[in-house]
């Protein structure tokens, strides 16, 4: 009877661990499409403030609406694409052994969830993908701001400003580097 009562808690566990398995993948998936769909939106903004700047007749100051502008979209991208990694991890470290114990099969469970980062080729991924947000979330509002700096005269309160934001950026891009996960596997 001992025995019956093992095997019942051992398939509802594993039960229990597939429905979390297909919760976490499922807030996985809805992180991707976000995190996707925040490059597109930086993009926009981007087009927006340079058209209202190049629609402001001679108002370069509106360029400083950029940085602040990328820094939050990159923020969130940044921050949505570290959950996507930890729910991989999780998956990889946590979930899949567990549920392995339960039911100790070859393969190992979950096998893709490790296969897809032993590829020779994810650390120049990673790297142009470093260098593609970086690109976007960093660079574009540093050269806005020095489009800014050279346009005209710059008041003191605006300088101030622009500097605060060259700060802001830099807060971001060494966050955008340490989170880049190039690391081998």
């Amino acid at each position: 009877m001992a025995r019956d009562d093992s095997t019942d808690g051992e398939a509802v566990t594993g039960r229990l661990l597939i429905l979390e398995y297909e919760q976490v993948k499922e807030e996985q998936r809805a992180r991707i499409g976000f995190r996707d769909n925040l490059l597109y939106a930086t993009l926009a903004s981007m087009a927006a403030i340079v058209t209202l700047c190049l629609q402001g007749h001679g108002r370069p100051q509106l360029l400083l609406l950029l940085p602040p502008a990328s820094a939050l979209l990159g923020w969130a991208y940044l921050v949505n694409d570290e959950k996507i990694s930890a729910i991989g991890r999780y998956v990889r470290e946590d979930l899949g052994p567990r549920l392995g114990t339960l039911a100790p099969v070859r393969p190992p469970v979950f096998g893709w969830e490790r296969a897809h980062r032993d590829d020779g080729r994810r650390i120049s991924r990673k790297r142009l993908q470093l260098a593609a947000d970086l690109l976007l979330f960093t660079v574009a509002p540093i050269a806005a701001l020095i489009v800014y700096w050279a346009s005209e005269p710059v008041r003191a309160v605006l300088l101030a400003v622009s500097v605060a934001e060259v700060a802001l950026i830099g807060v971001l891009a060494a966050q955008i580097v340490l989170y880049a996960d190039l690391r081998r596997p």
